[in-house]
């Protein structure tokens, strides 16, 4: 029997309540040794919803599990056609006060590194550098018969030649850069075989019901031994890709802090919970600190 993976998670009525006050955060960031995890929402100023939130993508769209990617030419061809236009728009999306904060803690060394269960690649655009992108990212296509990686742009310029005038109007954007498209306008949308092989293509991410590749998860987990706390920027929580390294964290009895404006399946871990807006919150933060933050696309 075939399950579908968690998507949601509703909240108990005996969690701790947020504050509004980020210096806890700029404490943490003061002695330095601070681990981030970032989750879709700290993407959400940049105009890539994120899943959960008011207005989030999951109320109106079910993503793309594995499982029906692999087991349904149907599937793929929603999801190529789908996908095929979102990254047209999700493409354009540039880097928000968010990732630019982060980049700046990094460059003055109070980060000991990044873990983003985004696969937008914004943090890498605001200039952070050795992220480790935990889902994967768009940017690049994997065969699942060969193995073989290449650039999502070649892929986007064979679709757009395998398929021209295709150009519906999508309802929204989802965080994976899935577009919105009704099964009329997805049409007889033209899939696109591996140059090497000929086998199914497939975007370098993580879908829903598949795993993280063990040796990116250990490589996670020394990150968490090495930090002296865990900072989550826009992350619910909800699934277990990135609740593991809270826990894993506040196992250990190292601090773990969370900015993310609704009530996080991490809450009960956590020695604060600040929410407000990401953007706002970490510039405060950094201009609390008396750092410069650079906007990375003219620096």
């Amino acid at each position: 029997m075939r399950t579908r993976p968690t998507l949601t998670w509703t909240p108990g009525t005996d969690l701790p309540p947020g504050t509004t006050d980020p210096e806890p955060v700029a404490d943490a960031l003061r002695t330095g040794g601070v681990l981030v995890l970032s989750g879709a929402g700290i993407s959400t100023e940049s105009g890539i919803p994120d899943y959960r939130g008011e207005g989030g993508s999951l109320s109106r769209h079910t993503p793309m599990t594995y499982q029906d990617f692999t087991g349904s030419p149907e599937a793929r061809r929603r999801y190529w056609a789908r996908s095929h236009l979102g990254w047209r728009t999700f493409g354009r999306a540039r880097p928000n006060a968010g990732h630019h904060s982060v980049a700046a803690f990094a460059r003055h060394g109070l980060l000991t590194g990044v873990i983003t269960q985004n696969v937008d690649g914004l943090h890498q655009a605001a200039g952070s550098e050795d992220v480790v992108e935990l889902h994967g990212s768009l940017d690049r296509v994997v065969c699942l018969s060969c193995g073989v990686f290449s650039a999502r742009l070649d892929l986007a310029r064979r679709l757009e030649e395998a398929n021209p005038g295709f150009s519906p109007v999508a309802a929204g954007i989802n965080p994976d850069g899935d577009a919105d498209l009704t099964d009329a306008q997805v049409g007889d949308f033209r899939v696109l075989p591996c140059t090497v092989c000929g086998g199914i293509l497939k975007p370098d991410v993580v879908f829903f019901g598949e795993n993280v590749p063990p040796g990116r998860v250990e490589h996670c987990r020394e990150l968490v031994r090495a930090a002296s706390s865990l900072l989550v920027l826009g992350s619910s929580l909800t699934v277990m890709s990135g609740l593991r390294f809270v826990r894993q964290a506040a196992g250990a009895g190292k601090p773990v802090l969370i900015v993310n404006r609704d009530a996080t399946r991490g809450d009960r871990l956590a020695v604060t919970r600040i929410a407000l807006p990401l953007g706002p919150a970490l510039t405060r933060v950094a201009e609390g600190l008396g750092l410069t933050v650079e906007d990375a696309t003219t620096a």
